[in-house]
């Protein structure tokens, strides 16, 4: 099991590789020396919008400051194999692909995805995605090359999970590509909810609230009934997401509510949760992103008041929809002083998907941050210290 720095642990390193001191960076990212020291020795977390503002001094992106998650070495095979199937996305195999042998390999791997369980996607993914390219270029329908997309959103997600930005940001290139090939106003939709993800992996929420906004724009006049609700609720959803990262948090707050009601609206007369294209769309998942959305504004009270039965409100929802809400409400209760709640909201969602939380940069740092504060031996602790390759 790898050993790599949670996230604050990580600034540390980085700042030190550099020969730079506290107070010498705290100025350069405009934050005090008191919470940049307080997050290196864990004692506070390291917030995505910190995160941003000390690595742009630095000359590096968000997803490089919360630190890269390794794979175990035998994933390290088919990680190459799958950047190999990414670059050959023009050069199909000989022969077809049968229909019915993809379409259930699509189900396996959504599958896979839903539970979050890497250590089987990613060794499927690289055979995967030359078959649906195969299958795209011989079929070239709307349909086939719609497949084609969703495998690199799969291998976006995958990617984008671990920060590995170059391949996320070349798995969503492609995916562009994908869609292009015949008309699907939809898929062009989801690619661009996906094209904006790398935007907040970079902590250029600015361009990717430009480009959500954009797209929101075009899905709703190409689009129209249930496709562009959903297209318009995907895309708020992200939305929302990059406004709640806005230095400016009266901006963001302004943001982040005109992103809320809209996907809301649009959510309305989802009676449940929609699958499309390995994405979640409803109710449900709204919920989600707004209390992740408030803990991003600093919002934490008024994040855990939008429920007092959390399992309740994400009853049915797929292991990579829960386990993130259960670190989000674990954050939030770490800034209200709740340690003993987020420590029991961090060991659910560690329960309910054991790899997600191990690669999940938040999820790793609250972590930290607690065993920082606990100070004494705690067995839930030692047992999550097991499971996340982080020293207590």
């Amino acid at each position: 099991m790898s050993t790599d720095l949670a996230p604050g642990a990580n600034l540390a390193a980085l700042r030190k590789e550099r020969g730079w001191s506290q107070a010498h960076l705290a100025k350069k990212a405009n934050i005090s020396v008191s919470l940049l020291s307080k997050i290196e020795v864990g004692d506070r977390a390291l917030t995505p919008a910190v995160a941003a503002a000390v690595g742009k001094p630095m000359g590096l992106s968000l997803a490089e400051v919360l630190g890269t998650s390794a794979v175990a070495r035998r994933a390290k095979q088919p990680l190459e194999d799958l950047r190999a199937a990414i670059r050959d996305y023009d050069l199909p195999n000989r022969g077809t692909v049968e229909e019915s042998r993809l379409s259930a390999a699509m189900g396996t791997a959504d599958g896979y995805r839903n539970k979050a369980d890497v250590a089987k996607l990613l060794p499927m993914l690289p055979q995967l995605l030359r078959d649906a390219t195969t299958h795209a270029h011989t079929a070239n329908t709307s349909e086939a090359w719609m497949v084609l997309a969703d495998v690199y959103s799969t291998a976006y997600w995958l990617a984008a999970r671990h920060r590995w930005m170059d391949m996320a940001e070349l798995a969503v290139t492609r995916q562009r590509w994908a869609v292009e090939q015949q008309p699907n106003p939809l898929g062009e939709a989801v690619a661009a909810r996906d094209r904006a993800g790398t935007y907040l992996n970079f902590g250029d929420v600015e361009r990717g609230l430009s480009l959500v906004d954009s797209a929101i724009t075009k899905a709703q006049g190409a689009l129209d009934s249930t496709d562009r609700d959903i297209a318009v609720c995907i895309l708020n959803l992200r939305g929302m997401t990059l406004a709640g990262r806005l230095k400016d948090k009266k901006e963001a707050k302004r943001e982040a509510e005109r992103h809320i009601r809209s996907a809301l609206a649009t959510a309305q007369g989802m009676s449940r949760e929609l699958d499309v294209h390995g994405l979640t769309v409803g109710p449900q998942n709204v919920f989600t992103h707004r209390l992740a959305t408030g803990v991003d504004l600093g919002r934490p009270r008024e994040a855990l008041a939008l429920t007092d039965d959390l399992s309740a409100a994400l009853a049915g929802m797929s292991p990579t929809r829960v386990a993130p809400t259960y670190i989000n409400a674990a954050r939030a209760q770490l800034d209200t002083g709740d340690r003993d709640g987020a420590l029991a909201n961090l060991s659910t969602a560690w329960n309910v998907a054991p790899q997600f939380a191990r690669i999940h940069p938040m999820g790793r740092e609250v972590f930290r941050v607690l065993s920082s504060l606990h100070r004494r031996s705690n067995a839930e602790l030692l047992k999550l210290s097991k499971l996340s390759g982080i020293k207590v």
